[in-house]
């Protein structure tokens, strides 16, 4: 067979069918209509039976716990009356350390189900960990693939840290530089092991996670009597929201606002050598956000189960600085040492809470366990190694990539808006390169991805000369 890199990526549909044992083409219609609803029904999974398994397998059942020292340092610089209950949800007591263990758990579960013998996932994250921890409590072998260097052999310490947790659980850790090769071995690997992709962004991936949204709403009516106003979810391939969303919908008729979040590294780009380092997030952050909450399918399926944009309601940014100093706070303030990816939502939650009564409640959906390379000491010692200064100032001076701005008062901490209309303007235009005629389905489906209508849609589609069918 032809290994080189063009034969393999033309092969790259039939590998992943075969590979996650899904049939995508089943579900695909008219010029750009999916079933979405039909996809993920994939495996006859109820969410009684997702939490079945996964508190089989060490996952979920985590605590929710409220923040009082932060949100009472946030209503120091709230208007009076103001400054929400803040509550995290403290997912980095799964047994891997993230909310990513309740992704892994229905993957690892449905590959064992099928008869598959291991299981790959391509990733530098905490998703990693979490696959090679159910692999292990499944017994199934299991493969990392990371992005971890650049072109000098340089990587970073988070990802270093989770390549460690890999191993630690029985996992082979596959380690590459920034590129497109990453990709590419992966599909080699999984044609030539014929393991299950146990990919991020499979209907398993998303499933996982509703059972968190469903424990959010249960365990806040539990310690509150009453339900939350706002929930803050870190974006990135967008699963985390989604999922999250899910299980909130299927819990409760009452309308919860979806908030997502991510770290501002506006101006570097994921896969270059020279800005690979230069990052000190290599999740949660607009790198990965805005390009999958635009262009979903991306992904290494065909079709994405994780689509942001059908549920958020909201966008936001925060700064790297932020972020670290919420971390820092977390810690001093709660007694509460979690890495820094996973305190994104909860910096935006701090300047959230400001615009929200003292009575209404604000949950942070996740947060992830910290360690060696990433622990925010560590990676703040790595940005200054790679020329970032550091200083304490107004956040909204900080340039990706060049400086780190920690704010030097908490009423400089402000979480931006992103402008969801652009953003669902630009998915359609994403969607409108690849046809000339849209059906009535697809406009329907157009409007459920963009959380609009059909009028919307219709008239972004006259901007670029799509015909649309008359009803059949």
């Amino acid at each position: 067979m032809d290994n080189s890199y063009l034969s393999v990526m033309s092969r790259k549909n039939q590998i992943m069918q075969k590979s996650v044992g899904i049939n995508y083409d089943q579900y695909e219609s008219d010029y750009l209509n999916f079933d979405y609803e039909a996809m993920l029904s994939e495996g006859n999974f109820t969410i009684e039976e997702i939490r079945k398994i996964q508190n089989d397998f060490g996952v979920g059942n985590t605590p929710l716990k409220e923040c009082k020292n932060i949100a009472a340092l946030a209503r120091k610089v709230s208007k009076p009356g103001y400054g929400a209950r803040i509550f995290i949800k403290d997912e980095a007591l799964n047994d891997s350390g993230s909310f990513k263990a309740r992704r892994a758990s229905i993957s690892c579960y449905q590959a064992k189900k099928l008869g598959f013998k291991g299981v790959i996932a391509a990733t530098s994250g905490n998703y990693g960990a979490a696959v090679a921890s159910q692999a292990a409590k499944h017994g199934l072998k299991c493969i990392i693939v990371q992005e971890c260097y650049d072109s000098f052999g340089i990587g970073q310490p988070e990802i270093i840290e989770k390549a460690r947790a890999c191993e630690a659980y029985g996992a082979e850790v596959v380690q590459l530089s920034v590129g497109p090769e990453l990709f590419y071995k992966f599909l080699l690997l999984l044609e030539e092991t014929g393991y299950f992709n146990a990919s991020l962004y499979t209907p398993y991936g998303i499933m996982g996670i509703e059972s968190l949204g469903q424990e959010i709403i249960e365990d806040c009516k539990i310690k509150t009597g009453k339900l939350p106003d706002m929930v803050v979810c870190t974006n990135a391939g967008g699963g985390n929201l989604t999922g999250t969303a899910r299980g909130i919908i299927k819990s409760t008729d009452k309308k919860i606002e979806i908030v997502g979040s991510s770290v501002n590294l506006y101006g570097l780009h994921m896969a270059d050598d020279n800005d690979f380092n230069k990052k000190s997030f290599t999740t949660g952050h607009t790198g990965f956000g805005l390009p999958f909450i635009i262009n979903p399918d991306r992904s290494d399926v065909p079709r994405s189960a994780a689509r942001a944009l059908r549920y958020i309601d909201r966008y936001v940014t925060v700064n790297q600085g932020e972020v670290f100093f919420i971390t820092e706070a977390l810690s001093v303030l709660e007694g509460i040492e979690r890495g820094p990816a996973g305190n994104t939502s909860l910096a935006a939650a701090f300047c959230l809470a400001q615009e929200l009564k003292e009575d209404q409640i604000i949950i942070v959906q996740e947060t992830e366990y910290t360690s060696a390379g990433k622990h925010h000491q560590a990676q703040l010692s790595f940005a200054r190694e790679n020329g970032i200064c550091i200083y304490f100032g107004d956040p909204s001076d900080e340039i990706p990539g060049k400086s780190i701005v920690f704010p030097k008062s908490v009423d400089l901490i402000k979480a931006k808006d992103l402008d969801l209309v652009s953003i669902r303007k630009k998915y359609l235009q994403n969607q409108f390169s690849k046809t000339k005629v849209l059906s009535n389905k697809d406009l329907i489906f157009l409007a459920e991805e963009t959380n609009t209508d059909i009028n919307f849609v219709t008239e972004e589609a006259k901007k670029y000369d799509i015909k649309v069918e008359d009803a059949k």
